[in-house]
């Protein structure tokens, strides 16, 4: 079944005009209007420092917003909640837990774990090939590895919404490419809507249902991925792919 929710149907979550501005600084963020649908992936993506980054905090509740508002399921955020899982960077695994206490500790942290939560763990571990590696130390695992830890720490509380702030970023060419494959089918079977951010257009088109494009602090651009799915490998290479993505490229150089 397409998990993918109808870009036509109420907000998962909205912008609305929302500013925000660090402390002695311009406008980070200018009246940015956003609308993610339930159960769909949208991607920001645009140059460094064009706020892509501010707006997934501002949507996450990490910072509130000077004017305008976010809304998750209509409510107002003012602080992130469990029902969002997050992905950065930096996959921030402790060093002392190993695969899977680390994949648990979002539900540790909030009291005795069950054996239908470590199912669900050990499960996520299977779907992103950890299985063999679940007693092993954040030390001991390749840094695609580690990502897919992290990526299993923020589903394994089964959360409606997905942060992720180029959790990709750091990684080689075909780590990069096996880990958004990876993600794309996990997305499809546990129905999370996801915000994702990125300067790497063609992750963004492959990956997404949505894209929106930032520059200096503003939305300039979105555009509808209405490629099928499955989305594999080969999808990278035709003329369907390469013509959203020069799509997106123009609209980063401000020319649409």
């Amino acid at each position: 079944m397409d998990m993918r929710a109808s870009l036509n149907t109420p907000p998962f979550v909205e912008l609305d005009a929302v500013s925000f501005a660090y402390p002695g600084r311009a406008y980070a963020v200018r009246s940015v209007n956003l609308q993610i649908a339930q159960g769909t992936f949208h991607s920001l993506i645009g140059r460094s420092g064009c706020g892509k980054t501010t707006v997934l905090k501002l949507a996450a509740g990490l910072l509130g917003p000077q004017s305008g508002q976010v809304l998750l399921q209509g409510q107002r955020v003012k602080k992130p909640s469990y029902a969002m899982g997050f992905v950065f960077q930096a996959p921030t695994l402790l060093d002392w837990l190993d695969v899977l206490g680390n994949v648990l500790l979002p539900l540790s942290l909030h009291g005795r774990v069950s054996n239908a939560q470590s199912a669900k763990a050990l499960e996520l571990l299977a779907q992103l090939g950890l299985t063999e590696l679940q007693r092993r130390f954040p030390q001991q695992l390749s840094g695609g590895q580690q990502s897919r830890v992290a990526i299993a720490r923020a589903l394994v509380t089964s959360p409606p919404l997905l942060f992720m702030d180029e959790p990709f970023a750091a990684l080689d060419a075909i780590t990069r490419s096996e880990l958004q494959r990876d993600l794309i089918t996990l997305f499809r079977q546990q129905g999370v809507s996801v915000l994702f951010v990125t300067h790497d257009i063609g992750e963004a088109v492959y990956l997404s249902d949505q894209v929106s494009v930032m520059h200096a602090g503003e939305l300039v651009h979105q555009m509808p991925v209405d490629l099928p799915y499955p989305r594999d490998s080969a999808l990278r290479y035709t003329p369907e792919f390469n013509d959203r993505c020069a799509r997106l490229a123009q609209a980063m150089d401000r020319k649409i």
